[in-house]
């Protein structure tokens, strides 16, 4: 049985804060994305508008976690 993945792929249009690009975001896990443009990977920022944010050393900690569960 073949599923169509990219219906599961959750992604949003917004700003990279790393190469300044208006672009298309893809969902790694729960607020953390990578950027189509540039590839880095950013984390979604919500307090009234939604920003996307450089990842500190704590986020690329947990994400190293989170891959590996």
């Amino acid at each position: 049985m073949k599923h169509n993945f990219l219906e599961h792929i959750h992604t949003v249009h917004g700003h990279c804060p790393i190469c300044e690009e208006e672009t298309i975001l893809i969902s790694i896990v729960q607020d953390y994305y990578k950027c189509t443009s540039c590839g880095e990977e950013t984390k979604q920022y919500i307090n009234g508008s939604i920003k996307y944010l450089k990842l500190t050393s704590e986020d690329h900690e947990w994400l190293k976690r989170k891959r590996s569960e």
